[in-house]
């Protein structure tokens, strides 16, 4: 259990470093964050054999005792967070040594991005409330700085409207937070949950809940909350657009609502309708808004609007199967959203523009972008055998299961919008008549291919392998860890 904390050491360690020396040496911050990257990568599998082999486990800070210390916790939905975030992390690092060269003062970027990095990773291990906000805020402010880093006017106002509502959003978990502190004298989440089992229900835990639910639908774009979102993702550069709608909302929005709301509070039935109101308007809006852009990446922050409303709405059917479904696809967006974000900058690298109107015929100039695009596009459109349709098929298989038969049809029907603005996308970029200004385009350089590859081969191999290894590895422990719901104070208390 000693090596949790390391999760958050080791990115701050980097961004040290990395802010201390990568200005004399740049070949430096390259070096420091992809093995940062790395190292996290491994620890994050090592968790997962851990919880696997242990169960949970607990780590006290400083050695003092919860309720008074602060203590971080592995279970398998953390471990399954760490991975997913982790991964993608190391493959946009790998991404950036090439990409980023267009920028001045790379060794800013770095440092902000493991900042950013640490952010997350203290979200996903913290078990103490008031820590919890403290790491999202972190991971927060390096986010608007990282989407205003081409300091153009675009960029600065992106990020001036993404700051401002994510410091409302920040007020109101922060509310929520200090209401819950006034109710349970604790701050412990485990803790906190015991006292709210002893004193029951009431009107100011609705309250507190409906305070989360927008504090975080906020954070995860969900609608009417999704404002921010097509300003910030398009205008940062493409490794930061893929961390933030591969993993950024995904930790500071439902990663945070499913612990408070399942774990800490405890699920509702009103809530759930919630939720799943929330998912099904998301997925409309979020499709429809999509069909009309033509900027490739508006395009792409609009669909991960829309694909977030399918967790929220497997979250809020809460079954067995709805709530693997939810985990299922928010690793499978993290991975084919990341892609797809970084086959847009590669776009954008090669001819210097994402309309659509001005591209067209780069199948044959752009290969591997082209083929790992079409992968990404088809996996989230839910095309078989790829990962995406077996997360959808879940979700849509859950909502019919449990009643709700609606529900399942305006999923399957969002499916085939989300493939309508997918195959406009693909054949807008890559097929037609190649255009006389783009004949000399040639390939990204080779670190950008690599990533782009690793995570094409990851939305193949999630499709084949997901029965077999990632519902036995990572899935069944992740949803347990939701289901059992409040008894997530026992198991943590029993571990102190």
């Amino acid at each position: 259990m000693n090596f949790i904390p390391l999760f958050v050491i080791i990115p701050l360690a980097a961004a040290f470093l990395i802010s201390f020396l990568g200005k004399r040496f740049r070949p430096l911050c390259d070096f420091l964050s992809n093995l940062a990257t790395l190292i996290l990568v491994g620890l994050s599998f090592c968790s997962v054999i851990l919880v696997k082999n242990s169960g949970l486990l607990v780590y006290k800070v400083g050695g003092w005792i919860p309720p008074i210390g602060i203590n971080m916790v592995l279970d398998g939905l953390t471990s399954f967070m760490l991975v997913t975030v982790n991964l993608v992390a190391w493959l946009v690092t790998i991404y950036s040594i090439s990409y980023m060269e267009r920028y001045t003062s790379k060794w800013k970027f770095y440092t902000l991005f493991m900042l950013m990095l640490a952010g997350m990773n203290g979200v996903i291990v913290t078990g103490d409330m008031f820590n919890l906000f403290v790491f999202l805020e972190i991971a927060s402010i390096a986010s608007y700085a990282l989407v205003a880093f081409g300091v153009e006017g675009e960029e600065l106002e992106a990020a001036f409207k993404y700051m401002v509502m994510g410091v409302v959003a920040s007020c109101f978990i922060l509310m929520g937070i200090a209401l819950l502190y006034s109710y349970t004298s604790t701050l412990n989440m485990a803790d906190m949950s015991s006292v709210l089992a002893t004193k029951g229900s009431s009107r100011l835990i609705g309250f507190i809940s409906v305070l989360f639910l927008m504090g975080f639908g906020l954070k995860a774009a969900v609608v009417p909350f999704h404002a921010w979102l097509p300003d910030a993702h398009p205008s940062a550069p493409a490794s930061i657009s893929a961390m933030l709608s591969g993993v950024l909302i995904k930790v500071l929005g439902i990663y945070c609502l499913i612990r408070i709301l399942f774990n800490v509070i405890g699920i509702t039935p009103l809530i759930m309708s919630i939720l799943m109101t929330l998912g099904v308007l998301s997925m409309l809006a979020g499709a429809f808004l999509a069909i009309g852009q033509t900027d490739i990446k508006r395009m792409l922050a609009y669909s991960s609007i829309s694909q977030i409303g399918y967790i929220v709405l497997a979250l809020g059917i809460g079954t067995p199967l709805g709530i693997l479904g939810a985990l299922f696809h928010l690793i499978n967006h993290a991975v084919f959203k990341s892609l797809l974000f970084l086959n847009s900058g590669a776009v954008e690298y090669s001819t210097g523009t994402r309309d659509l109107n001005k591209l067209g015929g780069l199948n044959s100039r752009l290969p591997v972008t082209s083929s790992s695009f079409l992968i990404g596009s088809m996996s989230i459109s839910g095309i078989p055998p790829l990962s995406g349709f077996f997360s959808k098929l879940i979700i849509i298989i859950a909502a019919i299961q449990a009643g709700h038969f609606i529900l399942a049809t305006v999923a399957a029907v969002v499916g085939i919008l989300t493939l309508g603005y997918y195959l406009k996308l693909q054949t807008g970029i890559f097929f037609g008549g190649l255009k006389e200004e783009l004949s000399k385009v040639k390939e990204v350089p080779l670190t950008m291919k690599v990533s782009m590859i690793v995570l094409s081969v990851l939305c193949i191999i999630g499709g084949i392998l997901w029965a077999p290894v990632l519902r036995e590895v990572f899935l069944y422990a992740a949803t347990k860890a939701v289901l059992i719901g409040k008894e997530y104070a026992i198991l943590v208390l029993g571990k102190i």
